[in-house]
């Protein structure tokens, strides 16, 4: 348990840093705004390929660190638990 637990915060910490630079890159209008990292973005015409492409990762990361960890933390100790009774019902 305690292997999956490590590996689901991982992720959670990893991810979650990711998406935290490139919000502060791109949803972050000054430093003394009240809405860091959760403005709405504004890229603009003048946007190129690498500000389209830190948006998208930006998103992946924001659900990877939400679904990676929940999929460490519930859904595998859940199944195992699943199996386990699946198992002792068998007998």
């Amino acid at each position: 348990m305690a292997d999956e637990f490590v590996k689901g915060l991982s992720i959670f910490t990893g991810a979650g840093l990711a998406w935290m630079v490139l919000a502060g890159w791109y949803r972050t209008p000054s430093f003394e705004s009240s809405q860091q990292l959760v403005a709405p973005l504004s890229l603009g015409d003048s946007a190129t390929m690498f500000d389209t492409l830190g948006v998208l990762l930006m998103d992946v990361f924001f659900w990877f660190a939400i679904i990676g960890a929940l999929t460490f933390w519930v859904g595998i100790p859940a199944v195992r638990q699943a199996r386990e009774a699946i198992e002792e019902r068998a007998q």
